[in-house]
């Protein structure tokens, strides 16, 4: 990253590999702090890096490894933390282990340089609401938690995903991407680089793995800057990038498909 100019991209999605718990093949000598330093220097005012992590866990305790970077970051070099997201894994039930819990998630923290981001359009991660049309009379709270007067409001067809985003977590890409010890589901950058990376705009992974975000920003209309540590691992992604590309744009068209269409309300007023 010390040869990208500054302020040169428009976002990062990314997982880096954390307390050692997996071989990446080129015993990678990095520390988080000067990954952050030189996010903040390459993204553009209002660029956003998603940084998907979770901790070790030893001797009954969390190694806290996410939770101290996400304040060495804002503390040392002025990020904002737009949102911390959890990625709830859909996956296998394994892993009971009789003295924790199973662990189904990973955080997803969302950092801002910036006053505010420079590109955000969330629609197409919305979800579908689950009384799509229907009229209810409810109460609300805000936040000082005084209390808005009842009336009817119409439920949207669409809703915002919230902070906890579902994803399966096993076996989803092709073959070749499970070359790579630690993967993540391909839509978890797709869905980011809609909502944060402007049309035409730049996102980076400054590790790329099995080239994940790469082909996800290809398929967004986005470009992508990407680099591993390991050769074999970045003929990986080069490889995926020639040969999955037709597999990615069918999930593409599926996702797109699932996506709650847009409510005709003129629908609903010739009922009332």
């Amino acid at each position: 990253m010390q040869q990208l100019n500054p302020c040169c991209v428009d976002m990062v999605v990314t997982s880096p590999p954390y307390d050692a718990l997996r071989d990446y093949k080129g015993k990678p000598s990095f520390n988080l702090h000067d990954t952050g330093e030189q996010l903040h220097r390459v993204l553009k005012d209002g660029g956003i890096a998603v940084v998907v992590i979770q901790d070790q866990t030893k001797d009954f305790g969390k190694s806290l490894t996410s939770f101290r970077m996400c304040l060495d970051w804002c503390d040392s070099f002025g990020f904002k933390l737009f949102e911390c997201l959890i990625y709830k894994k859909n996956g296998a039930e394994g892993a009971w282990w009789n003295q924790r819990f199973r662990v189904d998630h990973e955080y997803m923290f969302v950092f801002l340089k910036g006053d505010r981001p420079q590109y955000f359009d969330k629609d197409g991660v919305r979800i579908k609401s689950k009384h799509s049309g229907v009229i209810r009379t409810g109460t609300t709270r805000l936040t000082d938690g005084s209390l808005v007067p009842s009336k009817p409001m119409l439920i949207n067809d669409k809703k915002c995903p919230g902070t906890i985003w579902e994803y399966a977590g096993a076996g989803d890409g092709s073959a070749q991407k499970h070359e790579h010890p630690a993967p993540f589901p391909d839509k978890i950058p797709y869905d980011f680089i809609r909502c944060f990376c402007p049309p035409g705009g730049v996102v980076l992974d400054p590790f790329m793995g099995s080239g994940t975000t790469a082909i996800a920003a290809k398929a967004a209309k986005r470009h992508f800057i990407g680099f591993d540590i390991a050769q074999e691992y970045v003929d990986l992604a080069n490889r995926r990038l020639m040969e999955d590309m037709p597999m990615y744009h069918n999930k593409v068209r599926e996702w797109e498909a699932k996506l709650p269409p847009a409510f005709d309300i003129s629908v609903l007023m010739k009922e009332l």
